[in-house]
């Protein structure tokens, strides 16, 4: 499963949306997903992938959140 499809079923799950609606462009804000909401994803995500990640920058949308998961899944390869 790709990392963006990971996200968008977290982000369906927490919002109770179909999934089909959340796109790469897709902004947190707009989903009403905040900066706590956005830790407990990340929390989530690391237990689905097995891996941790600190999140050390600011992503708006969940493309940048793929961006970011799939180059520290790239660093620790």
């Amino acid at each position: 499963m790709s990392v963006f499809n990971t996200i968008a079923e977290l982000i369906a799950e927490r919002n109770d949306c179909d999934v089909s609606t959340i796109t790469p462009d897709s902004k947190f804000a707009d989903l009403g997903i905040d900066s706590l909401d956005t830790v407990e994803m990340m929390m989530n995500l690391e237990e689905k992938l097995g891996r941790e990640f600190e999140l050390d920058r600011k992503v708006e949308t969940v493309g940048e959140l793929v961006t970011f998961v799939e180059e520290k899944l790239a660093e620790n390869a």
